[in-house]
Order: C-alpha cells, then structure tokens, then sequence
C-alpha cells in the first residue's frame, strides 16, 4: 500500500520512479499474488465518515491528494454499511496497472537483501519485511526492530452458508442504499451456543510461538482466542456483539451473540468472518467454526493464520521528513513505521513520495500542519509518540490537537469530532495548495 502510493504522488510531481517488487519470486506467508497492493488480513478500509471518524478523515484527505490507494478503493467498492470495504483483487490489479503503465514508473521484480548506499530510497516493505533486508535494517539502526504478531480472519465460500439460519442486515440498517443495509449477513447465538463456542474456542490447539519470540500483539487486531482468555464476556461486547440487530427468522428472540460476515468481493460468492483473526490451527478452525449457527456445512476459501510483524521506533530513528537520521537518504513509510492499518499505510506513503520527490526537484516540503490526519499521525510516529513505549498505532482523534472552547460529554461528542475535522479539512487543503505551488516552480 505504501510503496504503491508513494510511487504515485512521486511520479505524478515528475520524478522517474522504479518500484522494487520481490513477489511472485519471492513469496511470503500471507500473500497470494504478485500484485501491488495486495490485501491479506482484510478487505476493509474502515468508517468512511470524514466527519465524525478520523480513519474517514484521512480517506478525505487521500482523496484531495489525489491518491491512487483511495481511487482504486472507490472504484471496487463493495456494500459495507458505513464502512468502505473493497473487491480485494480487482483492487489489486487495478493499482498494479495504473502504476504500470504510468510513464514516469518502471517496476523490476526481485528481493532487495540490503540497504543501497547512494540515490533517493523509501522502503515501503508492508508488515512482512524481509528476513535479509530486516537484518539489515536492524544492522544499521544499532538495535533490534521491534515486533508485533499480526492474524488474518478466515474466508467461508457464499453458498456454503445457511440462509434460513443467517440473515442479511447492517448493524443498525446503516447505509444509504438497500444493498449497503444488507451488506453483512448474521449468524446468531443463544446463551448455551456462545458458551460452548467459546469453551471450544479456549480449549482449541493453537499455533505457539518459537522460542525466545517475545513480541505482542496489536491491540486492534487481536487474535479471538487471545480476547476470550482475557473474559468470557469480551467476545460478546467486541465483534460478536448483538446489538442493532433484529433476525428477521426469530424477531422476538434477542440473540445472545451475533456473529457477522462481510462480502470479499463484487460477486457475492466470498465472505470473511468479521474480527475472527485467529492463530488456532487449521484443523481446530474448522471444528471451531462449523459450531456458529449458520456455519455448520460452511467451506473454507481461507482459514486464519498469525504472522510477526516488523516496524521501527520510529520516534528515534526517523525525522519529520520520514528519513533514517543515520542515513537520510533512506525514507520508510508504511507499516514499518508504526502505523497500522491499510489506510494508515497508504497515507504515510503519499506523504514520504511528496517529500522524497519535493526534494529530488529541490523545493523540500515542510511537513503537513498538525492539525490534519495525515499531520497529526506523522507527528505521532516521529516525535509525537513516547519512544520507550512506542507501538503500531491506527489514527484517531486523540491523535490531534484539542479544539479551542469545545464541551466535553456524550451529547457534544458529535459537534466536538466536526470541529476536529473540519479544522483537520482545511488545514490540510492549504498545506495541499501551498505544496502544489511548490511543485510547480520546482518545474
């Protein structure tokens, strides 16, 4: 995602651009392809609400860059509520051939081992950063990277699925369109289910660490079983809540827990199982699985898996302008900077392609204000952030700057968020045109 954006904000300012690509020649656990921008945990972007949601926020501000990442996301959209959820393939392969066939971009396939020594490099390498260029980052930065374990959520094939069981419905009927109402299909729970699945779930053989792995996970995409050893509640208040949701087949029976899936793609015939990342072992996931009401002849396109993480503190290693003080002709963006998330990513490679190709044409950019989502969230990773006890952090509003004069409290929660944004919005649209000046006398 990062590199993908990157390569785009850069070549749209002039710069010639090569993208460095190691798969399909060298594979990784999650990926499936050799796309650019392959998804692998989810297919979701997130809230799309730019007014009253700071991941909504920054899709906003994506989209005033004229980024590629949110583009091709608007373009393979999928019914997901307020939510935007894409065709994760279609997505791919759109990103791939839009940066192909720009002429300021070559891509060359094959695994980059070390760190180069001259010229203008962002190293965009996602959550899977390779084992010969990890240990040489870790050479260079004088300490170990640190780490998180990251799960993928389980893909159920469409027609496997129990519709008389199941039922289509957003939580709340959110959505402006009968299809984005009904995007996500609800398999239900009584008390006596939700109890024997999550005993089921705890006693399941699980995938152990290796010794001497420490790391630990991130708190945004925490394997299920890790979230039902913490309570037996916690599932039921977390992604298998019940509430805003009536099932249609019983409208009288409150469910004790609903389990939701979410479409994968435009044709209707894959769903993945919404916050079950799981680190359970392949045979446990289908036992386990198969014990949610509508699931019971479900087939797998997919199942869970746990990958390690790598990022860097970057609050130590790297300046404002995303560069590794010890060596600032080297950019990072991405993941391994300490955000997380598809959007996160692609948003911190939009802004380390501006300034690496601001400074090639020799108009160096200032940093964006603040108080913008893309400000607010590279202040954090690179100076904000308290470096002892850094970790991958997704943006949100406590991210940002209070507002002047704001009340506190439930009932002006939602004129406090629109203050946040529409403040964030219009710093970032003159940090955008006071750049765009830039780049233009730069030509």
């Amino acid at each position: 995602m990062a590199g993908s954006e990157a390569a785009w904000q850069a070549a749209n300012m002039g710069v010639q651009v090569v993208i460095h690509e190691m798969r399909p020649k060298v594979e990784t656990f999650a990926h499936r392809t050799g796309h650019l921008a392959e998804m692998v945990c989810s297919n979701s972007f997130r809230s799309d609400d730019d007014e009253q949601n700071a991941v909504g926020l920054l899709h906003w501000e994506m989209r005033a860059a004229n980024g590629l990442i949110m583009a091709m996301a608007d373009r393979h959209r999928l019914p997901a509520g307020s939510a935007l959820a894409v065709d994760r393939d279609p997505f791919a392969e759109s990103v791939t051939a839009a940066l192909t066939a720009h002429p300021n971009i070559c891509v060359e396939y094959g695994e980059i081992t070390r760190l180069p020594d001259s010229g203008h490099w962002i190293i965009a390498t996602g959550p899977l950063t390779s084992e010969g260029l990890g240990a040489a980052i870790a050479a260079e930065t004088g300490q170990d990277a640190l780490a998180f374990f990251d799960a993928i959520a389980p893909i159920v094939y469409a027609d496997s699925i129990d519709m008389d069981v199941a039922w289509r419905q957003s939580r709340y009927d959110k959505g402006d369109t009968e299809e984005e109402r009904t995007a996500y299909l609800n398999c239900p729970m009584t008390r006596d289910e939700y109890e024997a699945f999550i005993d089921a779930l705890l006693a399941a053989d699980k995938t152990e660490f290796h010794e001497g792995e420490t790391a630990g996970y991130f708190d945004g995409c925490l394997p299920i079983e890790v979230m039902a050893e913490r309570g037996r509640e916690t599932l039921r208040h977390g992604p298998m809540k019940p509430v805003g949701l009536t099932n249609p087949h019983q409208p009288d029976v409150k469910p004790w827990a609903v389990v939701q899936l979410r479409r994968d793609n435009a044709l209707g015939t894959l769903y993945n199982i919404v916050g079950f990342q799981t680190k359970m072992k392949y045979g446990a996931q289908t036992d386990v699985f198969k014990m949610i009401p509508g699931l019971r002849d479900a087939r797998f396109a997919r199942l869970g898996g746990i990958h390690r993480n790598t990022f860097l503190n970057s609050p130590t290693l790297l300046d404002a302008q995303m560069r590794l003080r010890t060596r600032p002709h080297l950019r990072f963006a991405g993941q391994i900077t300490g955000v997380e998330g598809y959007v996160e990513s692609a948003a911190m490679g939009l802004l380390a392609g501006r300034m690496a190709a601001a400074e090639i044409l020799g108009q160096p950019l200032s940093p964006p204000p603040q108080d913008s989502a893309m400000g607010a969230l590279i202040h954090h990773i690179t100076g904000g952030a308290e470096a002892k006890t850094f970790q991958p952090m997704n943006v949100n509003l406590g991210l940002f700057r209070p507002v002047d004069g704001l009340k506190g409290g439930r009932r002006g929660r939602k004129d406090r968020y629109k203050a946040y944004t529409d403040r964030a919005k219009a710093a970032w649209t003159d940090w955008l045109s006071a750049t765009a000046l830039d780049a233009r006398a730069a030509e």
